[in-house]
């Protein structure tokens, strides 16, 4: 059975919500696999659950070299 375009949008639009509600926002990047084999890496060796939190931590870390 083929799920019905207005629930699988309702679906979508209170994922946004929730997501904006935590102060978060979802974005589509284009990389090579070289690049998301790098994070996914870099994952792993951290520990952290998703691409997403490897991306902040490295936008954190150069954050805190520009201010010094």
């Amino acid at each position: 059975m083929k799920p019905d375009h207005r629930t699988v949008a309702a679906h979508v639009r209170a994922y946004r919500r929730r997501i904006a509600a935590a102060g978060e926002q979802e974005v589509l990047f284009r990389l090579s696999n070289k690049t998301v084999a790098r994070i996914d890496e870099l994952k792993q060796n951290l520990g952290l659950r998703n691409r997403g939190q490897v991306l902040e931590q490295l936008f954190q870390q150069r954050r805190e070299v520009a201010q010094q």
